[in-house]
């Protein structure tokens, strides 16, 4: 059709994107886990501290090549760049295949749990897939609003962003007039666990921060406001988690939060008994919502820059004239996690689904911003990563640490979620081969 992208994404616009993506309902599920590896109270907020400096140590790696390549698809840019066109379709195939549906699953399943605590007329009814009809709603609808146009998307992502940003702060708030929870002296009571599982989550909980790659095409004055977005991102979220841990343990105590089942619910109810738990339900909703709207906003235009490059996924690389969307990117990536909903059936195998790939592409890009370096001097960089090479090789360290536990556990738990990943990987590399297309990089 001849459209491309347009830059409508202010610096607001773009921080919410990241923050709205990293705060979806993880806070809420891993915060008594995490408490659990960390031992100590001062060990829950020095952990929350290190994943939001290892989280930006990652971002300051994609700032650089965002900055220096501000083209719509993020990583499937820079790979194709550093290793050649087949690492590029095939990040954008698991993408498409794995990690974008099943993020996108996982935060719908999270938003379907809690809505069903709010209203779940089909529990009385005995009917037993209420919370797959929740999530795929919520899928639908956002994707929908997502095709209507850019406007729709982004305005969607701010609102909801805002409002669990503010309602993040309302815990805080709330658990400074509750009364003061027991002493740490009952830390011993805790069933611990290993620190590295501890990190894991706290990772996973901060997933997200590289979501500026991908709408880079998008960005107003994208040499400046990216590299603003992604670390103004990632350390706005790094102080809103230190703030609602800190509430968590203020109100409940060490021992009270690594042992809560809700943790966010029992520290609200702590002042409002009565009302402590709807409230919650309907924060996680909002936050787990912003989280779906984000994945599917930017997730599309992975899909879109790969289908403008190859043939074999051609009609997804099309930006319709009138919406200015990539309408069909998102309705395939929508149409995916709807599957994902139906076949996967919970968060967790949502999560485990995803997680190596996710982190093996991590890993790829890193290692590329050291590859582009060298391969490619002559291109302006308008941001050099800070304390490179050092920030970048710990960055890597870490992923490859978090493909190794991700593979092991899915081994032990879940080898059918594994099994399947791996065959859509292999499908990707098996239509690279017969299609065999021509031509150089984005």
């Amino acid at each position: 059709m001849g459209i491309t992208p347009r830059r409508e994404l202010s610096l607001f616009d773009s921080t919410c994107i990241i923050v709205g993506i990293i705060i979806g309902a993880g806070i809420y599920r891993t915060a008594p886990d995490v408490a659990k590896g960390a031992l100590c109270w001062w060990g829950v907020l020095a952990i929350w501290v290190v994943g939001g400096l290892l989280s930006l140590c990652g971002g300051l790696g994609y700032a650089e090549l965002a900055s220096a390549y501000p083209r719509e698809g993020g990583d499937y840019v820079y790979l194709s760049r550093a290793y050649g066109r087949w690492a590029g379709f095939l990040f954008g195939w698991v993408q498409l295949s794995i990690v974008r549906p099943g993020d996108i699953a996982a935060m719908a399943f999270a938003f379907a749990t809690y809505a069903g605590k709010l209203y779940d007329p089909l529990a009385k009814s005995g009917i037993p897939y209420g919370q797959r009809i929740y999530a795929i709603a919520a899928v639908v609808i956002l994707t929908v609003i997502n095709i209507l146009g850019v406007k729709e998307g982004k305005w969607t992502q701010n609102i909801l962003t805002t409002v669990k940003a503010l309602g993040l702060l309302a815990i805080v708030s709330v658990a400074l007039v509750a009364p003061h929870g027991p002493a740490t002296a009952s830390a011993e009571t805790v069933d611990a666990l290993p620190l590295s599982l501890a990190l894991i989550l706290v990772l996973f909980t901060y997933g997200g921060w590289n979501e500026m790659a991908y709408v880079a095409a998008e960005v107003k004055k994208p040499r400046r406001n990216i590299v603003r977005a992604l670390v103004l991102g990632t350390v706005s979220v790094t102080v809103l988690y230190l703030l609602v841990n800190g509430a968590f343990l203020y109100t409940l105590g060490y021992a009270g939060t690594a042992t809560s089942e809700a943790v966010a619910s029992d520290s609200i109810s702590a002042v409002f008994p009565k009302m402590g738990g709807r409230m919650i339900s309907a924060l996680v909703c909002i936050s787990a919502l912003g989280a779906v709207n984000g994945l599917v906003f930017t997730g599309a235009r992975i899909s879109y820059a790969v289908g403008a490059d190859h043939r074999a996924l051609r009609p997804l690389g099309k930006w319709h004239p009138r919406t200015g969307t990539p309408v069909w990117a998102l309705a395939v990536q929508g149409m995916i996690a709807v599957g994902l909903i139906v076949v996967l059936g919970s968060f967790v195998n949502a999560i485990i689904y995803t997680a190596a790939a996710v982190y093996s592409f991590y890993l790829a890009t890193s290692v590329a911003v050291i590859v582009l370096r060298f391969k490619e001097r002559d291109v302006e960089r308008p941001y050099r990563v800070t304390g490179y090479p050092v920030t970048t090789i710990v960055f890597c360290a870490v992923c490859a640490f978090l493909i190794y536990s991700a593979v092991s556990y899915a081994l032990a738990e879940t080898p059918i979620g594994l099994l399947i990943s791996s065959g859509a990987l292999l499908a990707g590399v098996l239509i690279y081969w017969l299609t065999n297309t021509r031509g150089s990089a984005r």
